[in-house]
């Protein structure tokens, strides 16, 4: 069972997403420029709205971070642990498992691991009952000294995980089980724990513009506000590149595969779809927010679910659209994204459980007018519903 969701969302002049020079990202589409945000940018939107909305309960979120071993400390201590002792003990446990912990800067008295990792709350706190569980088995393993070198560091992670009972580093792993919503969902790659892998249930496509678009450039000025009065000119100049466009954005969600990821959890699994599609609806990235505000919500959603085969409109806007006198340019990137959904049902057929759309335009649509309902919530509702009509779906069965 699959979950689709189709997206058109214009923006006023902004820079959501830049690149390495501080321009706003672009590709070439159908021959032509266009705007992109990447997903990785809409995909961290979405995970911020799942707590700033609430739409996922705290337990069932995770954390991106290199700063594992502080998050650990902090709950250890919270549960009367010394934090020095604690600390050791962290170490030796995330060492235990065969990760690593990078080169400390000058200055820099915390512990971060070579990369960022991807744990659910649950881990964490998992991850926490099994230091205090073994506490005096790692409290022996611990090193005794920071290492000096990355060479040292290296041997302590060797020292450690062979210095570590194998009963205490599996149930360090077992607590490693992957089954927070958005795990689920984005999924994860640790490189020194491929076991602990997750695979994404999840596509986020990157957004592009419907139509050409060209960068511009905004020139500002700064004043210094204690200047004289008779000293004249700015006291910073410079230069912030932008465009404005309209957005295609397609996503998708494999229910089963969700479910499995989640260990069998259906409630979990329908909670975090409802969650996904909110957050995409709502998600916008931060760049350039404070001096552009492009808080510019979606004018047409279309969400589709179906037993298999997946379909990006992206192909709708091959040609880029343009505005004309018989319609905007949201009015005929719709009609252009209508139009051809309607020849791949023609062509292919369509294996669908339903289809909704939302329109923020009153105007009549064309063969999606059927499809239409009014508000965003009962487009939610419908496609949650039909995506868990069947109580089997998934690892469940």
């Amino acid at each position: 069972m699959f979950v689709e969701l189709h997206i058109i969302q214009n923006f006023a002049p902004s820079n959501l997403n830049r690149d390495d020079t501080g321009a706003p990202k672009d590709c070439q589409f159908g021959g032509y420029r266009r705007a992109r945000i990447s997903s990785q940018a809409l995909k961290r939107a979405i995970r911020m709205t799942f707590g700033e909305e609430n739409l996922l309960p705290e337990e069932s979120r995770a954390r991106r971070t290199k700063r594992i071993a502080g998050a650990l400390v902090e709950r250890l201590v919270a549960r009367g642990k010394d934090a020095a002792e604690a600390a050791a003990v962290v170490e030796a446990a995330i060492q235990g498992i065969g990760l690593s912990f990078e080169k400390p800067k000058e200055g820099d008295t915390e512990k971060k691991t070579q990369y960022l990792l991807f744990l659910g709350q649950r881990e964490i706190n998992a991850l926490a009952d099994v230091c205090l569980a073994h506490w005096d088995t790692l409290v022996d393993v611990a090193p005794n000294a920071d290492a000096a070198s990355e060479r040292d560091a290296k041997k302590a992670k060797k020292a450690n995980k062979a210095a570590l009972p194998k009963q205490v580093q599996l149930a360090l792993l077992d607590a490693l089980d992957g089954r927070s919503a958005d795990v689920a969902l984005f999924g994860r790659m640790l490189a020194d724990l491929p076991e602990k892998n997750i695979d994404a249930a999840s596509q986020v496509a990157h957004a592009i513009s419907t139509h050409r678009v060209a960068t511009e450039f905004d020139f500002y000025t700064a004043v210094d506000d204690l200047k004289p009065d008779d000293t004249a000119g700015a006291d910073m100049l410079g230069t912030v590149e932008f465009n404005s466009a309209c957005f295609y954005r397609y996503s998708n969600i494999d229910v089963d595969q969700l479910v499995d990821n989640l260990g069998g959890d259906v409630d979990l699994a329908r909670t975090t779809v409802e969650a996904f599609l909110w957050a995409s609806i709502h998600a916008i990235p931060t760049g350039k927010q404070n001096s552009m505000a492009a808080q510019n919500p979606p004018s047409f959603v279309m969400a589709v679910v179906r037993d298999r085969g997946l379909w990006s409109l992206a192909n709708a806007f091959v040609n880029p659209v343009a505005p004309a006198h018989d319609g905007d340019l949201i009015e005929r990137s719709v009609d252009a994204l209508e139009a051809y959904w309607s020849n791949l049902v023609r062509v292919y057929g369509g294996e669908l459980r339903g289809t909704w759309c939302v329109n923020v335009n009153p105007r009549e649509l064309g063969p999606l007018e059927e499809l239409r309902v009014e508000t965003f919530e009962e487009l939610v509702d419908a496609v949650v519903t039909a995506a868990f009509a069947e109580a089997g779906t998934g690892a469940a069965a």
